[in-house]
């Protein structure tokens, strides 16, 4: 699925994402004792509700092979993310990426392995570039 696929995911979805993502697939009673701690009937109700939502997405896959279905993420934090980014892009920057990266780069506490993981991440397309290339052309 490609991030321009990606149904809007609110809040309350993306906060039972966040739990697949961080502690792996998981039934619904497990998903709603960490959601809602001592948690009510009308709370697990939510929680199914949520991934029903979110299987009809296609964002969470459920194993129906035991009594307890178990649900997995099957979006990636990262493609959702960029989805995100690219949303904001379009709203507030014309569509364009770069003018939300620099602000984030810029405003962000980055630690100096952040910022060399970050200047890797941008000099990378530019050596791809060169690679694909035929010998003898170097247009830097």
């Amino acid at each position: 699925m490609s991030p321009q696929e990606f149904p809007r995911v609110p809040d309350a979805e993306l906060a039972v994402l966040e739990l697949l993502w961080e502690h792996g697939p998981a039934t619904i009673r497990q998903l709603a004792d960490r959601l809602y701690p001592g948690g009510s009937a009308s709370q697990y109700a939510t929680v199914q509700k949520l991934l029903e939502r979110l299987e009809a997405k296609a964002c969470v896959r459920r194993d129906r092979s035991q009594f307890a279905h178990r649900f997995e993420a099957i979006v990636a934090r990262d493609d959702l993310i960029g989805q995100r980014l690219q949303t904001v892009a379009e709203t507030l920057c014309d569509g364009s990426l770069t003018p939300l990266l620099m602000h984030l780069a810029g405003a962000a506490r980055l630690t100096p392995a952040q910022r060399e993981m970050l200047r890797r991440m941008l000099d990378e397309p530019k050596k791809q570039a060169r690679s694909k290339r035929p010998r003898g052309e170097d247009h830097r």
